[in-house]
């Protein structure tokens, strides 16, 4: 999987591939990530990629010619051109579904904007995909550019180091994860339920299954398919109460 991120800001994301598993994964080939640093392509002796708005208003805007460049250099560079995925409030929620479908993609062009936003026309003549990662406000793409990058990068074969992990986490099945417990087994007089510690593989999964449909009935219904089948009677009731998880 490849991503070019284009920002002003290179510098940000240092720690964020040098560390953990996504370094492990760079270094393996797995995941290959270019920082395009757009200042680059920014014309005049300072530099300057960002601008006022015309019309007035707070704020300055990225200007489109430094932008674009930086986008016609990934596609002279050769091979599949990248999807540009402009980081915009404006665009589709990021979810695990949109994940898979950029996963299939294989090379994503990231653009991030910053201070009071991105000139309109590079979304005009580079239309890619416009992708939000939340209803908030944020001080530029780069935060959203990671949040892309790692949830993508995971779905990637061998990012993980057990299939079960990936198949088994929060959204994988359209639910919310089961609660976690690791040693000591009473920690400040709260203990681990009993059937994780009984050994009945079915009995756990169940259990664990439960969990899942109680917690998201109850943090994100919204989350909730009519037709999912539930862990017991195959179906999930519309509007089932949180009391028949046991």
């Amino acid at each position: 999987m490849r991503f070019e991120v284009l920002t002003l800001f290179p510098g940000l994301f240092a720690s964020f591939l040098n560390e953990s598993l996504m370094a492990k994964a760079v270094a393996r080939g797995l995941v290959t990530v270019e920082i395009v640093d757009v200042r680059g392509f920014a014309q005049g002796r300072h530099r300057a990629a960002d601008d006022r708005p015309f019309g007035g208003g707070p704020g300055m805007v990225l200007m489109p010619g430094p932008l674009c460049a930086a986008l016609d250099s990934l596609s002279s560079a050769g091979g599949p051109a990248p999807l540009v995925v402009h980081l915009t409030p404006a665009g589709r929620p990021l979810n695990q579904a949109l994940c898979r479908e950029l996963l299939s993609r294989r090379r994503l062009a990231l653009v991030c904007g910053r201070y009071g936003g991105v000139d309109r026309r590079v979304s005009e003549l580079y239309p890619g995909l416009e992708l939000s990662v939340g209803d908030y406000v944020l001080n530029g793409g780069e935060v959203p550019a990671m949040a892309v990058i790692e949830a993508v990068s995971r779905l990637v074969p061998g990012f993980l180091g057990e299939k079960e992990s990936l198949e088994s986490e929060t959204f994988s099945e359209g639910l919310l994860g089961a609660p976690l417990y690791t040693r000591p087994r009473v920690f400040r007089g709260l203990a681990v339920p009993e059937v994780l510690l009984s050994g009945n593989h079915r009995e756990i999964d169940l259990y664990r299954r439960r969990e899942a449909h109680r917690l998201t009935r109850a943090g994100r219904p919204d989350l909730l398919d009519p037709d999912m089948a539930s862990p017991e009677t195959g179906r999930e009731p519309p509007g089932s109460p949180e009391g028949d998880a046991g």
